[in-house]
């Protein structure tokens, strides 16, 4: 039986970003995937230029009204990532609740894009609506480290404190958390950096139970864009094959992960030539060519059971 995304997200004429990082690899896995653009601009931000439109609230109702008025908005899942106005997120959380009154199974996958670092790249009258709107509605978040000490008030110094704060956020309504990246020490020394997943699940006698991983993954010395779009849509894909497997399908999507950001960074390397770093657009992710590894990911990163 097919298996329908709603995402939601931005759109780039060139490269790979929002829903052009996850539309091709969910359909290349076998899923059917409509796509909402939230913006649509000529190339990422990263570019000394960009020109482009951005979709309001009221424009996106329309747009699935238009869905809804010939019955085709039956979903099993919603995928949402960047967007900086507090009333189109509204919007979505009103679009998803209602198709969740649907369809009671709808799975919502967000990666709640508030900042990095220490410090919020989306305006600051978004943080509430992600905080008591949106994560209460999700099913599967994927925020970093600063997103998800952001969501909770809670800072993460140790391993302790991240489980602490996934708890924290299942409190919150997502059954799934995984925190994409963290400043905690790996035990395979710096040159990796490491993440985090919890998963509850209800047991069929009604008690609850939580698998939790860790995951270390190796750095890169460069700055990609729409990582974070395919980070969620595999997370998305490998959590629909392993419901209730979160070490599998973590291993498969930092697998993903790896092999693109590999071959990207190989290709980028080739073309910018020794010594020299290479450009945003050398470093527009090689998706395409990544398309055997995303069906079939040989797995290069493993997950660690954690109490």
């Amino acid at each position: 039986m097919e298996c329908r995304v709603l995402s939601i997200q931005s759109h780039v004429v060139r490269g790979y970003v929002g829903n052009k990082s996850a539309s091709f690899p969910l359909q290349v896995l076998g899923f059917e995937v409509d796509s909402i653009n939230s913006v649509q601009f000529s190339n990422h931000t990263g570019y000394s230029h960009w020109k482009g439109q951005v979709l309001t609230a009221d424009e996106l109702h329309v747009l699935y009204e238009g869905i809804k008025l010939n019955n085709v908005h039956h979903y099993d899942y919603v995928l949402t990532g960047y967007t900086r106005d507090t009333s189109f997120l509204e919007m979505v959380v009103d679009i998803v609740q209602e198709l969740k009154r649907a369809n009671p199974n709808l799975v919502y996958v967000c990666d709640p894009v508030l900042g990095d670092h220490g410090s919020m790249y989306v305006p600051q009258n978004l943080y509430p609506v992600y905080k008591n709107k949106v994560v209460p509605v999700a099913d599967i978040i994927t925020p970093n480290q600063f997103e998800a000490e952001l969501l909770t008030g809670k800072n993460i110094s140790t391993e302790k404190d991240a489980v602490e704060v996934m708890d924290l956020l299942h409190a919150m309504g997502p059954d799934t958390v995984v925190i994409t990246s963290s400043d905690l020490p790996s035990r395979l020394g710096d040159r990796f950096l490491v993440s985090l997943g919890s998963q509850r699940k209800v047991r069929p006698d009604g008690s609850r139970t939580t698998q939790r991983v860790r995951i270390e993954v190796p750095k890169v010395d460069a700055v990609f864009v729409g990582t974070g779009d395919l980070f969620a849509a595999m997370l998305l894909a490998w959590t629909h094959h392993y419901p209730n497997d979160l070490k599998t399908a973590c291993e498969k999507t930092f697998s993903v992960m790896h092999h693109v950001i590999q071959r990207t960074i190989s290709y980028a390397h080739k073309l910018a030539g020794p010594g020299r770093r290479p450009s945003p657009p050398q470093l527009e992710l090689r998706m395409v060519q990544s398309k055997a590894d995303i069906e079939d990911p040989a797995i290069v990163t493993e997950a660690t059971v954690i109490s």
